[in-house]
């Protein structure tokens, strides 16, 4: 059963965060672009405090990095490597920078969060590449292991990295993490209506809608943007978690079942009662799957 402080957020984070109009588009890429711009960049100051930090700017977008607290581990030089969801349209917030470094510290692993380009001004074709690169060396450069993690559609783009790797034959995760991914951006799954009803949160007519402005010109049924409906064999071992009352779950049970059909390592928690990315809200619920995943991650960054 959900807890007290869940059951809270659940009535209140809809009416702090309601969908925008979608009636007027050209109104409606405005808000998005100014909400971008107004974001905060990087991450927060309290999280900066006692850590290493950098950043870089090479790739066309910022690249931002956090050791952990207190410093690095002993032992090989592990790295979390997180790529934040938003639909696709909104910037990392505080919610991203405090799941990523508490999971960060916990593995002692150096945290690495890029902004990569959002819609509606950029689609997935501005940054593939870019965050394939991107996340090869880092593999590449961390002799413990990556860890690569997302929620939401930023769960999806780690998927689909994940298989470009694979495809390319680059370095990749040794273990991943896919948080309410968004895994198809066709939104034809069996039951996602249904399941769009249940949701207090998220809106199939806005994600159908910020799909296609992500997709651009490529196909909604690209491997780029609907990993789900790709190649799901030899990819690395797998945590992910997806809430009852959330409209991707749909989605994250036909990747479950196709993975296992393919042979795919994949770990799948459903969390009866829960909302969308419940582990990065604040709910006892999150400090459950953030133990489940120091289990999970902490033997695949070791030696």
């Amino acid at each position: 059963m959900p807890s007290l402080q869940h059951a809270v957020v659940a009535r209140v984070l809809p009416r702090l965060r309601p969908p925008r109009p979608l009636e007027d588009r050209e109104a409606l890429h405005r808000d998005l672009v100014d909400a971008q711009r107004r974001a905060q960049e990087g991450p927060p100051a309290r999280l900066r405090r006692g850590r290493t930090g950098h950043i870089a700017n090479d790739r066309g977008f910022p690249v931002f990095g956090l050791g952990p607290r207190g410093g690095a581990a002993s032992g090989p030089r592990r790295t979390l490597l997180h790529l934040h969801g938003g639909a696709y349209t909104s910037a990392a917030d505080p919610r991203h920078w405090l799941f990523a470094t508490r999971l960060g510290d916990a593995l002692g692993a150096d945290v690495v969060l890029p902004a990569y380009p959002l819609a509606p001004e950029h689609t997935v074709e501005d940054s593939f590449d870019a965050v394939v690169d991107l996340v090869a060396e880092t593999a590449a450069s961390s002799p413990g292991g990556l860890v690569l993690s997302g929620d939401s559609a930023g769960g999806g783009y780690a998927l689909a990295v994940a298989q470009a790797l694979r495809d390319r034959g680059l370095p990749g995760p040794r273990r991943m993490v896919l948080l309410a991914p968004w895994v198809d951006l066709t939104t034809s799954a069996p039951g996602t209506t249904a399941a769009a009803a249940r949701d207090p949160w998220l809106s199939l007519p806005h994600l159908e809608v910020y799909a296609r402005m992500w997709a651009g010109s490529v196909p909604l049924s690209d491997p780029r943007v609907s990993p789900g409906l790709g190649d799901l064999a030899g990819l690395p071992p797998t945590w992910m978690c997806c809430g009852t009352r959330d409209l991707l779950q749909p989605g994250c049970d036909a990747l479950f079942d196709r993975g296992e059909a393919a042979g795919w390592d994949l770990t799948y928690a459903v969390a009866r009662g829960l909302l969308h990315v419940y582990p990065l809200l604040p709910v006892p619920e999150a400090r459950l799957a953030l133990r489940q995943l120091v289990e999970f991650g902490g033997p695949a960054t070791a030696a």
